[in-house]
């Protein structure tokens, strides 16, 4: 055994006593450890000095009471989280979740991956990730404001401009946005910079909606382009319904591919024509419906409840996960690698398992992680950020043509990082080296070890 797998060993066996039970941060570990192996062989000073401990341990972990009333009056309680992970590069960055399946674990592989996401950007910003088990589905805008305005009194204490700056994910969008922001203002300041993904009433960027989709779509694109190929023509599904499948979509036609598969929460929808995009935004930007409503619309199309859209048997080409964690398994990329699937690009935070990753490895199927292809909301609220602390807005196409430039330069950093440690196409290998490697760096610069 060499002096690095001994050393991942026993790190790993340690995280794995400490944190028990916690099923996704310890695959979150457990994805990320092996692959930096190389980098780590070349660099043993990280090795002898144990900088990896320092890094695998989250900076502070805040975990709090939110107690809120709901409409006839009874008081609720829920737990909130706010994971500050690494400062190293930044303050921290990283959106609040608001799911009923939120816990610590969750909590913790979010931060982390969010390390690694940030440092790819290439911008000024540290790791961190936060939320809640509260559920916004069901409930009146009297009682997610009462519940966000609850939560923010708490947050408030941890968060500012300068020190960690929230967004929105997963069950926080504009609404929940504007009710934190405007309860952060009446407990501190006015300071537009302390969120991001706020509307554009009170500074938040245009293009931002948009950010993640699209981001996605130009990192695939790049990897078609240096395989001689275009997205035109290219037979594609999309997981999700949400702004992140939404705005890949309409990036991915806009380009000349067929979306033929999209879905919620509770089944997919199949339309061999291709998905009209129009009635997708219809029903859940504006009527907050399910997808299983987009049969009135397009009576041809074939609904499946209770599926998962990577059952589907058809001829595809690129697959891009994007509504949730461990949404593929072994079994569902199987279907994939058997409907000729070549590129798999997340979206969402993880969606696929660890033995469905070493499974796309071993077929050949070229798998881009989240932490990279997703990257691009992050990038967008950075922007946010700079906007803010400028006073001054951007058009669309300035904020864009920024948003490609930076997906562009995390691929090429992805590749050629891959390349240069003897695992081309290795885009997983490619991030995790490139992000830990300027982490570490600050981290030992700064004289955290």
């Amino acid at each position: 055994m060499t002096q690095v797998q001994g050393y991942l060993d026993q790190l790993v066996a340690h995280i794995e006593k400490q944190n028990s039970g916690q099923e996704e941060y310890l695959q979150a570990i457990h994805e990320f450890l092996p692959t930096i192996y190389p980098y780590l062989e070349s660099h043993p000073e990280i090795v002898e000095r144990n900088v990896l401990a320092l890094l695998l341990e989250p900076e502070r972990l805040i975990k709090f009471r939110v107690p809120w009333q709901d409409d006839q009056g009874k008081w609720q309680v829920n737990t909130g989280f706010r994971v500050q992970y690494n400062s190293a590069l930044g303050p921290y960055k990283g959106g609040l979740r608001f799911h009923p399946t939120v816990n610590e674990s969750i909590m913790k592989f979010l931060a982390f991956e969010q390390i690694f996401k940030n440092s790819l950007t290439g911008l000024p910003i540290g790791g961190g990730k936060g939320g809640s088990d509260f559920d916004p589905k069901g409930k009146s805008d009297a009682e997610i404001m009462s519940f966000c305005q609850s939560f923010m009194t708490e947050l408030h204490k941890y968060i500012g401009p300068n020190t960690d700056i929230p967004a929105g994910d997963i069950g926080v969008g504009a609404r929940e946005i504007g009710y934190l922001f405007g309860q952060y203002k009446r407990l501190a300041q006015y300071d537009a910079g302390v969120l991001t993904g706020k509307p554009l009433a009170y500074w938040g960027s245009l293009g931002r909606t948009e950010a993640t989709g699209y981001g996605l779509v130009y990192f695939v694109r790049e990897l078609l382009k240096d395989m001689k190929d275009s997205f035109k023509g290219k037979r594609v599904l999309v997981s999700g319904s949400g702004n992140v499948a939404i705005y890949a979509m309409e990036k991915v036609i806009q380009l000349g591919g067929i979306v033929l598969a999209c879905s919620d929460s509770n089944g997919y929808v199949y339309d061999e024509n291709g998905i009209d995009l129009d009635v997708v935004k219809q029903i859940k930007e504006q009527q907050r419906g399910r997808i299983s409503e987009y049969l009135t619309y397009k009576p041809t199309a074939v609904y499946e409840e209770n599926h998962s859209i990577w059952e589907l048997s058809t001829a595809v080409d690129i697959a891009l996960p994007c509504a949730t964690q461990n949404e593929i398994n072994l079994e569902l990329a199987k279907n994939l690698a058997k409907n000729g699937v070549q590129i798999v690009a997340e979206g969402a935070n993880m969606p696929t398992t660890l033995e469905a990753v070493h499974f796309y490895e071993e077929q050949g199927i070229l798998y881009c992680p989240g932490k990279a292809a997703n990257a691009g909301g992050v990038a967008v609220s950075a922007l946010e950020m700079s906007q803010n602390a400028q006073r001054l807005p951007w058009s669309k196409e300035e904020v864009d043509d920024k948003l490609e430039e930076i997906m562009t330069h995390i691929y090429e950093t992805c590749r050629d990082t891959a390349s240069k440690y003897g695992m081309e196409q290795n885009f997983l290998a490619g991030a995790n080296i490139a992000g830990v490697e300027k982490v570490i760096t600050a981290m030992m610069s700064q004289g955290l070890v």
